[in-house]
C-alpha cells in the first residue's frame, strides 16, 4: 500500500534521537527536557489516595471542576485575570495537546500563522496538519528578541494567529512589557488570535516577572494561554496542562479537545486540585530552578563554552564557537558519543536550519548529574 504522508519532511523528534543516542553511548542526558529527581511525595500519595477511593473513570471533558476552580484562583492571584472556571479553563493532556486543540479549532486551510524561530518542534506540524501556512520569523540573535517591524511586514489579510512562547524554549529569553504592548496593538488592529505558550511561567529568574498575555485585558480578550503541570511539578510523564481563554474561544477549543482526547487522567487532576491549595508548592519554583541554573553555570565556569543569558525555562544555551567550527548537529553527536554528554543542537528549532553554533543543555537535574557533566565540559 502506498501511503502519502501529510508530513513527508518530518522524522523522529530530535529529543527522542538524542535521548536514544545518550542511552546507547552511556552519556549524561542533558538533552531532553525532563527532571531526573523525584517528585514531592505528597502529590504521589494524593494520586494514590484518589485512585484507591475509586476515581478512575472518565473525568468531565473540560476537566475536574475542583481543579478548574483552583486554577482560576491561582490565575487571579498571579496575573489579576478573572478566568471563569466553567467557561474559560480547559484541562488538557499536556500543553502539546492544548496547543494542537487550539490550532485545530481556529486554523482553516490557507490561514497564516506567524511564529518565531527557534521554536518548539510541535508548532509547525500542528499548523500544517490543519491546512495552515506557518510564517516563520527568526528571533534576533543573540538576545532572541522579536523584531516587531518584521512582524508588521509579515501580516497579511490571511494572517489568523500569532504564536509566542515565554519563557522561551530553547533560549530562556522572556518577553518584556513593550513586547506585550506591541502584540496587543497588532492583535486588536488585525483581529488576530494570540496563542501564548507559557509552560515555563513559574520558572523565571533574576527578579524578572513573568509577563503573561493574561495581564493585559485587551490582549487577554483575544488570547489563548497554555500552561503545563508537568513543567511546574516535575512530572512531565503525567501529560497534564491547561488552557485559559475567553468564553468565545474556549467554546471552539473544547469542540476539538473532546475529539482528540475527550478527558484527562482523573486521579491526577484530583490530586493536583488538592496539591495546589498550598501556594508553597508553586511559588518558590523560580528560586529552586535559578539555583540549578547558577549551579550549572558554576560547573562550566572556566570552560571554552560561552553561556548566553537565560532568564527562564530550565534550559541553558551555550556557544561553542571557541571550540569548533563544526555544525551544531555534528557537535551534539560528537559531544554525546565521544565526551558522553548529550545536548540538543539549536538549529533544529529553526525551519531554515540557522546554525549559530549553539547547544541547549537541560539543567533540571540533580546537582551530582550537573557536576559530572560540568567536569567533562570543562575539559573540552
Amino acid at each position: 500500500m502506498i501511503v502519502q504522508s501529510r508530513l513527508p519532511d518530518i522524522g523522529t523528534s530530535i529529543f527522542a534521537v538524542m535521548s536514544k543516542m545518550a542511552l546507547e553511548h552511556g552519556a549524561i542526558n542533558l538533552s531532553q527536557g525532563f527532571p531526573d529527581f523525584a517528585l514531592d511525595d505528597t502529590i504521589i500519595h494524593l494520586v494514590h489516595r484518589y485512585m484507591m477511593e475509586g476515581n478512575n473513570q472518565y473525568a468531565p471533558m473540560p476537566g475536574v471542576p475542583a481543579l478548574r476552580h483552583i486554577i482560576a484562583e491561582v490565575i487571579m492571584h498571579t496575573y489579576g485575570h478573572k478566568a471563569d472556571p466553567e467557561t474559560g479553563i480547559t484541562v488538557t493532556a499536556g500543553a502539546t495537546e492544548g496547543i494542537f486543540s487550539c490550532i485545530s479549532a481556529f486554523i482553516n486551510p490557507g490561514d497564516e500563522v506567524i511564529l518565531f524561530d527557534p521554536a518548539y518542534d510541535s508548532y509547525d506540524p500542528a499548523i500544517r496538519l490543519n491546512g495552515g501556512i506557518p510564517v516563520q520569523i527568526n528571533l534576533r540573535f543573540p538576545g532572541f528578541s522579536i523584531d516587531w517591524d518584521e512582524v508588521k511586514k509579515k501580516i497579511t489579510p490571511r494572517t489568523r494567529m500569532i504564536m509566542v512562547n515565554t519563557p522561551h524554549n530553547p533560549s530562556g529569553a522572556v518577553l518584556q512589557e513593550e513586547d506585550l504592548q506591541e502584540l496587543e496593538r497588532l492583535a486588536l488592529k488585525h483581529n488576530l488570535i494570540v496563542l501564548s505558550d507559557e509552560v515555563y511561567d513559574r520558572l523565571i529568574y533574576d527578579g524578572i516577572p513573568h509577563r503573561s498575555v493574561l495581564t493585559r485585558p485587551g490582549l487577554a480578550a483575544q488570547s489563548v494561554a497554555i500552561f503545563s503541570f508537568g513543567k511546574t511539578f516535575h512530572a512531565t510523564g503525567w501529560k497534564t496542562g491547561y488552557v485559559v481563554a475567553p468564553e468565545n474561544l474556549t467554546r471552539e477549543i473544547r469542540k476539538t479537545h473532546q475529539f482528540i482526547v475527550f478527558a484527562v487522567n482523573t486521579p491526577v487532576q484530583m490530586a493536583l486540585a488538592e496539591y495546589m491549595k498550598n501556594p508553597d508548592h508553586y511559588r518558590n519554583l523560580g528560586n529552586f530552578y535559578q539555583r540549578k541554573r547558577d549551579f550549572f553555570l558554576e560547573q562550566i565556569r572556566g570552560s571554552s563554552f560561552e553561556p548566553l543569558p537565560c532568564h527562564g525555562s530550565y534550559f541553558q544555551v551555550v556557544s561553542y564557537r571557541n571550540i569548533a567550527s563544526t555544525g551544531d548537529v555534528g557537535m551534539a553527536e560528537t559531544l554525546t558519543k565521544k565526551f558522553k554528554v548529550a545536548a540538543i543542537p539549536v538549529s533544529v528549532f529553526y525551519q531554515d536550519k540557522t546554525d549559530n553554533r549553539l547547544l541547549r543543555f537541560c539543567f533540571a537535574k540533580k546537582e551530582e548529574t550537573l557536576a559530572k557533566a560540568g567536569e567533562i565540559l570543562k575539559k573540552i
